[in-house]
Parts: C-alpha cells; structure tokens; sequence
C-alpha cells in the first residue's frame, strides 16, 4: 500500500492553515499543522516530513531562520520547502530561496497552484532513477544510486541541484536558456519566475566544490555545462629563447 506524503505547515493563521490543510488531505496527503518554530520542531522531531510549507512572518522565529537552520540540519537537510508569505518583492523572493526554500509562493494564492507546486517539488525530490551513468571530466553522476562525484570526492546535492546537473550532464556543452531549464527541470506547468534558475545555478556550483566552474554563465543565453572548469585550463607553455 502507498504511503501518503506527509506535509508539515508552519502557519501562524488558523484559516489559512486550515484551508490548506484540507485541500491537501483531499489529494491524498497527509498533514500536521505548527502555528511557531518551537512546534514545528517539535513535529520534526517526531518525524521528518516529506514536505514543509512554511510561512515566512511567524511569532518569534521566522521561517527564514528556520529554513536556514533545517537547511544545516543533516537529519532535515534533503527536505523540500515552500515558503508562504505576503511579501513579494523580488529581493524577498531571493532571499527566501537563498535560505534554503526549493519554491516560494506569494499570498493569496489559488490552492490549485499550491497543490501544482507541491507535487512538482516532491517530483524533483525523487529524480527518476532510470538513466545511465553520467560521465564529464573528474564529474561524474549515477541516478540509481542518486550519488555524484568528483574525483575520489563524494557531492552533497539537495534534489532540485541533482536534476540540475543531470541534466546539464546530458547535454554538456550545449547552451541551456532559463526558460529551458524551468520546462525541463522544473516543468512547463509550474509557474515559477526566471530568476529561481539562478539561485539554484548558484546552489549547484556552491554544490559542486572545485567543479563549480563547470557550470559557466554564457551572457545573454543562459548556462552550459563543460567538461574544463574555468581556471584549470593548461598554462600556456612558453617558447624557448632563439
């Protein structure tokens, strides 16, 4: 029998929480609701959820520091989060997503995009394990055992950066734009902007150590991975005097 994804809210609003609540029960997930931090840790501490929507204003901490410090959590650190927050400003956006969210939704939403986003984001959190090993340089990736490496050097990669570079690694050197990375990592039906393929472009080379030059930024295009990170090319070898 299936397990329903468990989905832990941290809303401070009772009406708000509820509705989401109940729209998500009536899709086949489960749900346990926290109103601050110190019930939202309490929560995870009796389970790790497959899912946190977590709003951005709460009494105490915010979600922003909460998401900070789930984010240097080992035990919650793959666990995907939506941010739920009125303040929309580009900058707040970014600043969400730097702190760890995998997505962010600006209140009022509709609870059919809640529920898009929801299921888009625990996709990308099991990456369909069929595939080949990926090879590309010292890089190399193996989507059956979600492992990626560098060298002799095992990469830490949260879900969204592994389809990332899976995909990238499938198409090395090709010139990617940001509108393709959102229809083929994150898909055509989720609305999320442009500017989140950067942040998680950031997030990848941060990632990715000494590899993170890998991943070059082509000015007016987009991103391509190669095979030479930048600064390791071959010095150029000086001719001998006459």
């Amino acid at each position: 029998m299936r397990t329903m994804p468990a989905v832990l809210i941290v809303e401070d609003e009772p009406a708000i929480a509820e509705l989401i609540a109940v729209n998500l029960r009536h899709n086949g997930f489960r749900t346990v609701w926290s109103l601050d931090s110190a019930s939202a840790e309490r929560e995870i501490e009796a389970l790790v959820p497959d899912l946190i929507l977590l709003d951005w204003m709460l009494p105490g901490e915010s979600g922003l520091a909460l998401a900070k410090r789930w984010r240097a959590n080992p035990r919650t650190r793959e666990v995907p989060i939506i941010m739920l927050t009125a303040r929309s400003d580009e900058a707040d956006r970014v600043a969400g997503l730097d702190a760890g969210a995998d997505d962010y939704i600006s209140k009022p939403f509709s609870t059919r995009e809640l529920l898009a986003r929801v299921r888009a984001v625990l996709r990308r959190k099991s990456p369909e394990p069929a595939g080949e090993r990926l090879l590309l340089g010292q890089l190399s990736l193996d989507p059956s055992t979600y492992r990626v490496m560098y060298g002799e050097q095992l990469l830490k990669l949260g879900p969204t950066e592994f389809k990332l570079l899976q995909y990238f690694m499938g198409s090395a050197e090709r010139v990617h734009s940001r509108a393709q990375l959102l229809d083929k990592v994150w898909g055509d039906h989720v609305y999320i902007e442009e500017r989140t393929v950067d942040v998680h472009v950031k997030r990848l080379r941060e990632a990715l150590g000494g590899a993170g030059t890998m991943v070059e930024t082509v000015r007016g295009a987009g991103y391509r991975l190669t095979a030479t990170p930048i600064g390791a090319m071959a010095a150029p070898v000086e001719k001998s005097a006459a």
